[in-house]
């Protein structure tokens, strides 16, 4: 690799010591490194964030914690262009690199000593809006956005109608998406390069509860039920917490396993328990 571009999470990297350094320890080593432009983007009256990654871009090292390297995954869709992640952030499950370790880091990715992992991605096409199909990395969370009112749903796999539920949502994870919201709601950690669909619900209005655990090739179909005699118009469906969508009550969104997926580069031979322990530790 020698055409890097950086995506900077500005709050994070204080003073713009971290990419400052970055820019000019590859120049030194003869790599080009450009820095993406951030983009304001508003619609359907949700404010979301892009980069313009360069042409020829053979990877982008992105600065800050997971939901930066959520807005990378989403700025490099379906370009094949890898993701390194360095850790401005907390806990940081999607970033590979600390910041006190990033010469060595830069070191084996321009030595070749490095590979990628293909993390699955999921995509969702609400029955409301033909024709539109949105992708995640993470996950994609359908709740409520006012109302305390629990919402009432029910989940269809293949055709078949599996339950129904009451509560404040749904989710509908990936592997690398369990360590985020999934795993705050109660469902459980998996390893990232896994292929299977989590779905867990959000504060459910039962007992008992859990998530289920689906094969990639299972079609998922929730549907926000009709006639509760419920106010349930403040409903959204966001992707990686970016893309939203509002839900109208019989309207559904059906949920597959993507066709593309994000390459996440590993430079250390450390085994996903041993980062999900020193992370949690």
């Amino acid at each position: 690799m020698e055409r890097f571009a950086l995506i900077v999470n500005e709050s994070k990297d204080t003073g713009a010591r971290a990419s400052r350094h970055i820019d000019e320890y590859l120049r030194t080593k003869g790599a080009t490194c450009l820095r993406c432009v951030q983009h304001r983007e508003e619609k359907d009256g949700y404010v979301q964030y892009r980069y313009e990654v360069p042409d020829g871009t053979e990877c982008c090292i992105v600065l800050g914690g997971d939901g930066t390297m959520l807005q990378a995954a989403g700025s490099t869709f379906g370009r094949d262009i890898p993701l390194l992640g360095v850790n401005l952030g907390t806990l940081g499950y999607l970033t590979e690199v600390e910041a006190d370790s990033i010469d060595q880091a830069l070191d084996r990715l321009l030595g070749g000593e490095y590979g990628i992992e293909e993390r699955m991605m999921i995509r969702g096409a609400l029955s409301g809006a033909p024709g539109e199909v949105y992708h995640a990395l993470n996950d994609i969370v359908i709740a409520r956005c006012s109302s305390l009112r629990v919402i009432p749903f029910n989940v269809y796999v293949n055709g078949l109608c599996l339950t129904s539920y009451e509560g404040d949502g749904m989710i509908i994870s990936t592997p690398t998406g369990s360590t985020g919201y999934n795993m705050s709601a109660g469902g459980p950690i998996v390893e990232p390069d896994a292929r299977i669909l989590l779905l867990t619900p959000i504060c459910p209005h039962t007992i008992g509860s859990r998530t289920i655990v689906l094969s990639d090739r299972d079609e998922v179909r929730v549907e926000l039920a009709a006639n509760s005699g419920r106010d349930t118009s403040m409903v959204e469906v966001t992707f990686d917490g970016m893309e939203r969508k509002r839900l109208t009550p019989g309207e559904s969104i059906l949920i597959t396993a993507s066709s593309h997926t994000t390459g996440i580069v590993r430079l250390c031979r450390e085994s996903f328990l041993e980062t999900l322990h020193r992370k949690l530790a």
